[in-house]
C-alpha cells in the first residue's frame, strides 16, 4: 500500500473550538469592544465541555484578540481604548517617561504597485494600492518617518481628510470605519543610514543611523492587510520589547 497520502491532522478539541470562535469573529458576530457569550453559553453552543472553552478562550486571550475583565466577561480586543491604541508602537523614551504623541500627515495617494511595493508586500505588481507617508513626533520632536502600504480594495474611500477626521489613529480607523481590526504584527529590524531627505523630515544628518521596523500586520484569519516601514531615531529612545 503506498504511504505517499498524508494522515489526516489532528486537531485537539479546544483549537476546534477556537477556529469557530475565529470565524465568528470574522464574520462580525462580535465586534471588536463587546462582550461574547459566557463560557457555559459557548459550552452548549459548541456541544462540548466548559473547561474546552476556557481553553480556547485563554489560545485567543494570549494571542490578544479576546480580552478577560475581572467580574465582567471577555471581550473582543479593540484599538478604540486608550491603553490599546499604541499596542504596536514600541519606541520609548530613554528615562522611561510618557512623551506627548502626534501625527503629521505628509501624504496619501491611491496608486498601482511599483516592483519595490511588490517586493516589500508580497502584492502583484500593477495591485491598486493606498500609500501613506507619515511623521511622528514625540514631545514635538520628530522621531519615526513611517510609509505605509495598504490594498486599495479592502479601504475604499481612504484618503487625507478621512486620516486627518481620525486624528491619525490609522489602526482604530481600520477597525471603526473598515470593519478591519489588526491583530497581530510581525517585525523585522536592522540598522540603516538616513538619506538626504529622511534626515531632513528627522532632523538628523545625513548618514545618521536609523533603526529601520518593516512590519506587517494581520487581521482575523491571519491575513495580512498592512505593510509598515518606520525609520525611527533611537538616540534618545529605544526600541522596547515584552517576550513570554
Amino acid at each position: 500500500m503506498s504511504k505517499s497520502a498524508s494522515a489526516p491532522v489532528f486537531k485537539p478539541l479546544y483549537e476546534q473550538i477556537k477556529v469557530f470562535l475565529t470565524q465568528s469573529l470574522i464574520a462580525g458576530e462580535w465586534k471588536p469592544g463587546e462582550s461574547i457569550p459566557s463560557e457555559i453559553e459557548l459550552a452548549a453552543r459548541f456541544n462540548v465541555s466548559q473547561g474546552t472553552v476556557r481553553k480556547a478562550i485563554d489560545a485567543l486571550a494570549m494571542e490578544n484578540i479576546l480580552i478577560r475583565r475581572q467580574g465582567k466577561g471577555t471581550f473582543v480586543a479593540t484599538h478604540k481604548e486608550e491603553q490599546s491604541k499604541l499596542r504596536f508602537l514600541r519606541l520609548t523614551s530613554a528615562d522611561g517617561h510618557k512623551q506627548p504623541l502626534n501625527n503629521q500627515l505628509l501624504s496619501c495617494k491611491r496608486l498601482k504597485a511599483s516592483a519595490e511595493i511588490s517586493q516589500l508586500t508580497g502584492l502583484k505588481k500593477g495591485t491598486a494600492v493606498i500609500e501613506i507617508q507619515r511623521l511622528l513626533t514625540f514631545s514635538g520632536e520628530p522621531k519615526i518617518l513611517d510609509y505605509i502600504i495598504v490594498q486599495a480594495k479592502f479601504f475604499r474611500g481612504l484618503n487625507s481628510s478621512r486620516i486627518n477626521e481620525n486624528n491619525g489613529s490609522l489602526y482604530s480607523m481600520y477597525e471603526t470605519v473598515y470593519g478591519i481590526p489588526m491583530v497581530r504584527a510581525e517585525e523585522k529590524l536592522t540598522a540603516v543610514a538616513a538619506s538626504a531627505g529622511e534626515g531632513q523630515l528627522l532632523h538628523v544628518q545625513t548618514g545618521f543611523p536609523l533603526l529601520k521596523v518593516e512590519r506587517v500586520a494581520y487581521t482575523y484569519g491571519d491575513k495580512p492587510m498592512e505593510w509598515r516601514v518606520g525609520l525611527c531615531v533611537t538616540d534618545q529612545h529605544h526600541y522596547m520589547n515584552e517576550l513570554e
